[in-house]
């Protein structure tokens, strides 16, 4: 006879999760036990709950199916809320259990005892379930896996008090079949071809899958037979990029910016992307930031088939057979002189390996990276897609994990490195392929520029230290070799090369 534990394990499996990133305590013990019953479950331990859960993002993304994380708790759940807060923006499947105290242990509100529901809602607004006998645990596994996978793809999180798990009578559930996401309708079909067909500026963004291959090149044929112009939201969840492909313009951070992108349109229209709006509020600006004179349609919303919407459009213009534009194969030479970031990114993209998985956290001192990438070999690009940092390193791990034949190169800014620096102890425990490239600039550099673009005002000495480094300066290269990392600190371009 089944366990709770054993029944929850075997129903992930028959599911289709096989990787789980944990950080487990005393209540989670009969779920740890029963890890060793699924030789097809991969479990990967984490040091902080912030690692688990951006690293089951990363996993996710990349082997396009849901990873588990095991968390400890109301209080692991907190500590892994941001990178689950980037995960759901992300529309991201992951499956989080919780550990929580036994059923009849919580009238005694014990020291770790919370409401962890309400912590959950935050980053699962659409499947939360305390688990409430062994024998229906396989079941609820089964529909929180069904609701992490469906679109638009979702954190799912089951709470599994310790008598559920290790109570007698567990019993597997069989896989829920997932419904077939559904076309745009003939008439937004017919609509969106006559705003094509008028004469006017359009443009259409593209984000989610809508960034994968297939989609992609069904948007650059519309391109070359309609001369629409292409964007991508401006933090993709993963966007296949490189030669071969074609050419998308991200959508700027800077509402200034993306303001002056948009301003020629007349047509914007959306697959699997929301309108542009403004990262934070400032005054005297607008947050939303689609031209008044410009038209809002939606192409494909997030629970549908981003694929066969295009193919549909694309056939109505008759663009299903026009060539696309592709980007040619192009590297930027070799840097020399001295180091900088902007040298740091042409250097990526002058050594970029064929098809690396590339993980940009680098916040300012990335600015160039999308340029110098442009032409390199065919890669994909993770983003940070919540704007929660601390994503990057534990996305590299997920990353790596899902595609262990892929080299993985994350890009990441020295300020959102601490947050969740324990990865490379991850990354070196399970021998991942990762490089890890960390701008030490001792600053936190966006934050100097928000600092101007918000108008604060009277910003002195103590302000102005709040937003520096310096200190002491970090040294990540002692820090990544006391955690089992190979790590050296380079000065020149020479060195870094």
């Amino acid at each position: 006879m089944l366990n709770g534990a054993q029944a929850l394990m075997k129903t992930l499996v028959d599911s289709g999760v096989t990787a789980c990133f944990t950080n487990p305590g005393t209540s989670e013990m009969h779920f740890v036990a029963a890890l060793d019953t699924a030789p097809e479950m991969r479990a990967v331990l984490c040091l902080f709950e912030g690692v688990a859960t951006g690293a089951a993002d990363g996993y996710s993304r990349m082997a396009d199916k849901p990873a588990a994380t095991l968390l400890h708790l109301g209080c692991g759940l907190g500590n892994g809320l941001a990178n689950l807060h980037n995960a759901r923006k992300g529309k991201v499947p992951i499956i989080n259990i919780v550990g929580d105290h036994a059923t009849y242990h919580t009238q005694f509100d014990a020291q770790l005892q919370s409401d962890i529901e309400t912590v959950a809602r935050n980053v699962s607004p659409g499947f939360v379930r305390t688990s409430k006998t062994t024998a229906e645990l396989g079941r609820d596994t089964a529909e929180a896996v069904a609701a992490a996978k469906g679109l638009p793809g979702q954190v799912a999180t089951l709470i599994l008090p310790a008598d559920i798990s290790w109570g007698d009578g567990g019993i597997p559930s069989l896989p829920i079949a997932m419904p077939i996401a559904e076309c745009a309708e003939d008439a937004v079909i017919q609509s969106i071809a006559q705003a094509i067909n008028s004469g006017a500026k359009v443009a259409i963004l593209l984000g989610g899958r809508a960034l994968r291959e297939s989609s992609l090149l069904l948007a650059g044929r519309l391109a070359a037979q309609c001369g629409v112009k292409l964007f991508a939201e401006v933090f993709p969840t993963r966007m296949q990029r490189g030669a071969g492909l074609p050419t998308v313009e991200r959508i700027a951070y800077l509402s200034e910016l993306a303001g002056v992108q948009l301003a020629e349109f007349q047509h914007l229209i959306l697959v699997d992307a929301k309108a542009p709006v403004s990262f934070f509020a400032y005054p005297d600006k607008k947050s939303y930031l689609v031209p008044d004179t410009c038209k809002v349609h939606t192409l494909a919303s997030a629970i549908q088939d981003t694929q066969g919407s295009l193919d549909k459009l694309a056939r109505a213009l008759n663009a299903d057979k026009a060539l696309p534009i592709l980007q040619a194969a192009v590297r930027p030479s070799r840097p020399r002189g001295k180091l900088s970031a902007e040298k740091v990114c042409k250097a990526v993209g002058h050594l970029l390996p064929d098809n690396a998985i590339l993980i940009d956290e680098s916040i300012t001192s990335g600015l160039m990276l999308g340029v110098m990438t442009a032409g390199a070999p065919r890669h994909d690009l993770i983003t940070l897609t919540g704007g929660a940092i601390g994503q990057g390193l534990p996305n590299a791990i997920g990353a790596a994990i899902a595609c262990p034949e892929r080299p993985v190169i994350a890009l990441i800014g020295d300020g959102t490195a601490m947050y969740t620096v324990q990865a490379l102890w991850t990354m070196a425990r399970e021998k991942l392929n990762v490089t890890s490239i960390i701008f030490n600039n001792a600053s936190y550099s966006v934050l100097n520029l928000e600092l101007e673009r918000v108008g604060a005002e009277s910003a002195g000495p103590k302000a102005i230290a709040q937003l520096d480094l310096k200190g002491p300066v970090l040294n990540f290269a002692q820090l990544g070799q006391g955690m089992g990392v190979h790590a050296v600190r380079t000065s020149s371009t020479e060195e870094f090369i």
